[in-house]
């Protein structure tokens, strides 16, 4: 088999025969837990050439497979093409999670050797894939070798350092340690370590771009009743910007330490620790101890997402500066057609990002921009080529998933679906159809207390009564100029019994994907507010952050309730009156007709 990936894969067999291994389980994420990694850490892609950013790879003697869920099938079957790895899909009724896999593989052997790289695989799935075997009465002996990769490849990417600035979201990061300290002595126990990494940059109140797309620092963070030592350095710094963010964090009482110095620490560290054996690699949770380890989730995660007054305001002034961008860039669009001209999905993308450049707070996209017209909108993550591009035709439906980090501070996430042309039924009758969905949700009064798991219904039901669905959760959560999902709130089918909140941002996106055809998706960032309060308890509802028209020329209107066509209307009208003036006139005249009532 002539492919590279397959190539690779032999090798790390070679490997494993060396050394006695019957398998090697890899994941797709780093030593922090994070959605999206680093270079240095996209192992799976280097093994495999799959992209995506959900996927796990186990390596047998003679099998290689990959899991992955909806959002990637069709991605992942184009992409291991050749490689000989197989696909295992997640999140669909027949799934057979990788513990359980491993488990039925190796079901009579007396013993099994397992290497993982420890430093990017948590203890719990660690814990699971030895429970299955041992459950059916086989010795699973875990080796860990932290970097596991590094003999075979070659041309791995350093550890990154990038510039470290300070923000000011509202709260100082005194106060958020104090938070932490209290925490501590509530569970009793005398450190804690915070290893992901949205959880150190919003406790320190800092941000850098050691991962494209999220303004975070690659670091941990351990506090105790008198301590905070961060393991953030790396090489020399000479930038002004990070020197003076490190003055200010000595300051504070922060003590820098250099970023591998973590393992000596948790080795000699002298009291017991609380960490999240879910989040925390397994190889740090070897050296911290069973004996010293205290395994609870961290409180950070919540705190986050629960925004103050500060970051609320922020969050409004990044949305309301990405609608401007996002109206001029439909404008343009528009016209661009009406004339003729030729954009490809490429070409789309980056004048979008030409048009957020235009904001002095715009520092970025929070995730690569999804420009996909046609067939290309059936896969929800579509990865839009730089080079031959499908060009963009004056009829059917382009999908554009994209977003923006502000340091107001603020990340957007938005989604809009866009006739260009004469539609067909079918593609009219799907932008209707989840667009009702997307109603349904953004007015949605739900009793506190009420798990996202509850009401993602609402958003399906539409979808449900003409026999339709979509694969991926409808909402997640959103940061403060830091990851674009957040937990801990979502809206999906799996049961999470994590609340919403007041004051919680969640995006609002149903679908439809229909292979080969085209796809739909309507976003919206949702701030979650009080809706009163009376005999039967307090009520929450949601507020559109959002600020961007929908296109009503293909609705079928018929379709939609009056209630939700005011809904519609009430929408597009606030856009136009809160971007007019902000808009050059001819895109402001524009728009007025775009948002006149369906």
């Amino acid at each position: 088999m002539d492919n590279v990936f397959a190539g690779r894969i032999e090798a790390l067999r070679t490997m494993m025969r060396s050394h006695g291994w019957d398998a090697v389980v890899l994941t797709g994420g780093d030593p922090h837990g994070s959605e999206y990694p680093a270079g240095r850490w996209k192992q799976v892609e280097w093994l495999t050439g799959f992209t995506g950013e959900a996927g796990d790879v186990v390596v047998t003697l003679d099998h290689a497979g990959l899991w992955t869920d909806t959002r990637y099938f069709i991605q992942a079957v184009q992409q291991l093409d050749g490689t000989g790895v197989e696909l295992h899909k997640m999140r669909v009724p027949e799934q057979v999670p990788i513990p359980e896999w491993i488990a039925g593989k190796f079901d009579g052997s007396a013993e099994v050797y397992i290497a993982v790289d420890g430093l990017c695989i948590g203890a719990a799935t660690v814990a699971e894939i030895k429970g299955g075997l041992n459950a059916l009465g086989t010795a699973c002996h875990t080796v860990s070798m932290p970097n596991l990769l590094d003999a075979l490849w070659t041309d791995r990417p350093q550890v990154p350092q990038t510039p470290i600035f300070e923000v000011s979201p509202g709260e100082s990061r005194i106060s958020k340690l104090g938070r932490l300290r209290d925490h501590l002595a509530e569970k009793g126990c005398d450190y804690i370590l915070l290893g992901s990494l949205d959880e150190v940059a919003w406790t320190l109140n800092v941000r850098a771009s050691d991962i494209e797309y999220n303004p975070l620092v690659i670091s941990w963070l351990l506090v105790g009743a008198e301590t905070a030592d961060w393991f953030v350095l790396k090489e020399p710094v000479e930038d002004p910007q990070t020197e003076a963010a490190f003055a200010a964090l000595r300051e504070d009482g922060i003590n820098l330490r250099y970023y591998e110095e973590i393992e000596i620490a948790l080795s000699e560290l002298d009291g017991s620790l609380l960490a999240d054996s879910g989040v925390l690699n397994y190889h740090l949770c070897s050296l911290a101890g069973p004996g010293r380890l205290v395994d609870s989730p961290s409180p950070v995660a919540l705190w986050k997402a629960v925004k103050n007054p500060v970051e609320i305001e922020g969050a409004r002034r990044a949305h309301l500066l990405d609608g401007v961008a996002m109206e001029k860039y439909l404008w343009w669009l528009e016209k661009s057609l009406d004339n003729d001209r030729t954009v490809n999905e490429w070409d789309a993308a980056v004048q979008l990002g030409r048009y957020r450049e235009e904001a002095s707070e715009y520092l970025g996209d929070s995730f690569e921009t999804i420009s996909a017209y046609g067939p290309g909108a059936a896969l929800p993550h579509y990865i839009t080529p730089r080079s031959n591009a499908p060009v963009l035709e004056p009829h059917g439906l382009y999908l554009c998933d994209s977003g923006g980090q502000y340091n107001t501070p603020g990340t957007t996430d938005i989604t809009r679906t866009i006739p260009l042309g004469p539609c067909s039924e079918l593609e009219a009758e799907d932008y209707t159809l989840v667009l009702k969905g997307h109603i349904a949700l953004a007015r949605a009064v739900f009793p506190e207390g009420t798990p996202g798991c509850r009401i993602d219904a609402l958003a399906r039901e539409p979808l449900w009564e003409h026999q339709r669905n979509f694969g991926h959760g409808t909402g997640h959560g959103v940061g403060s100029f830091l990851g674009v999902h957040e937990g801990p709130q979502d809206i999906r089918q799996n049961l999470n019994p994590q609340p919403l909140m007041a004051g919680m941002i969640v995006s609002d996106e149903p679908g439809i994907y229909r292979e080969g055809q085209h796809g739909v998706r309507h976003e919206n960032l949702l701030l979650c507010v009080p809706a009163g309060e009376n005999e039967f308890g307090r009520w929450l509802r949601f507020e559109p952050l959002t600020l961007c028209h929908y296109d009503t020329s293909i609705l079928h209107t018929e379709l939609l309730t009056p209630d939700e066509l005011a809904w519609l209307n009430s929408y597009n009208e606030s856009v136009y009156q809160q971007l007019k003036d902000l808009l050059p006139p001819e895109v402001a005249a524009w728009l007025r007709q775009k948002t006149l009532a369906a």
